[in-house]
Formats: structure tokens, C-alpha cells, sequence
């Protein structure tokens, strides 16, 4: 099972992004990576942190495909993302990122510079 914990739900990925979490890890499930409030203590993100982790150990329970490793997808506010990505190294989870190649191009439009971003999906990266 692959776990998305992002703000990037797998329903917009592409196919390729899709195929390849699939291939190597089994059924894919989103849980959307919260936001965290700009007041947040350490503490709080700490609970956070351990609210989450528990939800995807839970939904590891809920899958009915053991047949694949059971890995996480963490990309979210930075503090968070340590703190979850810590836990799960912890207990020996996979925790990837995904890697992109972005591609900007730029215009001129009224005087006005845009700025356009393309990622193009390039694979998984592990946390070490």
C-alpha cells in the first residue's frame, strides 16, 4: 500500500505517477496533509504528527492487498513533514518524496513577466 499524504491527490497525478506508486508499492490511498497553524508550538505539531502517522497505520489495517510494502508519500509544511517522516522512519515504514524535473518558461504579457511551471514526474525518492 502507498500512502499519499500530500495536498496532491492522486486523482490529478499522472498516469505515469500513478502507475509507478502502484507498480512498486500496491494500492494507492490519499490522506491530505494538514494545515498547521502559523501558531502552532512545537508540541502541537508533535500531536500532529502522531494523529497522522496513526491514521496511515490505520489505513494499512483497512487494505486488503498485503501482497506489496506498505510506504508513505510525505510532502507538506516542513515541521510536520520532519516530525511525521521521523516517526515512520522509526518504525521502519518507507517514506518517500516525489521528484519532479520543473520546467519554467516565461513571457512577456502587457509588460508583465509570467511565469509558467511544468513538473514532470521523474520518480520517488526515499527519506535517508
Amino acid at each position: 500500500m502507498f500512502v499519499n499524504l500530500s495536498n496532491h491527490p492522486s486523482g490529478k497525478w499522472t498516469a505515469e505517477q500513478i502507475n509507478a506508486a502502484s507498480r512498486l508499492y500496491g494500492e494507492v490511498r490519499d490522506l491530505p496533509f494538514p494545515a498547521v497553524p502559523t501558531l502552532a508550538t512545537p508540541d502541537d505539531v508533535a500531536v500532529m504528527a502522531d494523529e497522522y502517522v496513526a491514521r496511515a497505520f490505520a489505513m494499512r489495517e483497512e487494505c486488503a492487498d498485503n501482497t506489496h510494502s506498505f510506504a508513505v508519500m510525505v510532502q507538506g509544511e516542513f515541521t510536520l513533514t520532519y516530525a511525521i517522516v521521523k516517526r515512520f522512519k522509526e518504525a521502519g515504514v518507507t517514506v518517500v518524496s516525489a521528484v519532479s524535473d520543473r520546467v519554467v518558461s516565461e513571457q512577456v504579457v502587457g509588460g508583465e513577466v509570467r511565469k509558467t511551471a511544468i513538473f514532470r514526474f521523474a520518480g520517488f525518492r526515499e527519506y535517508v
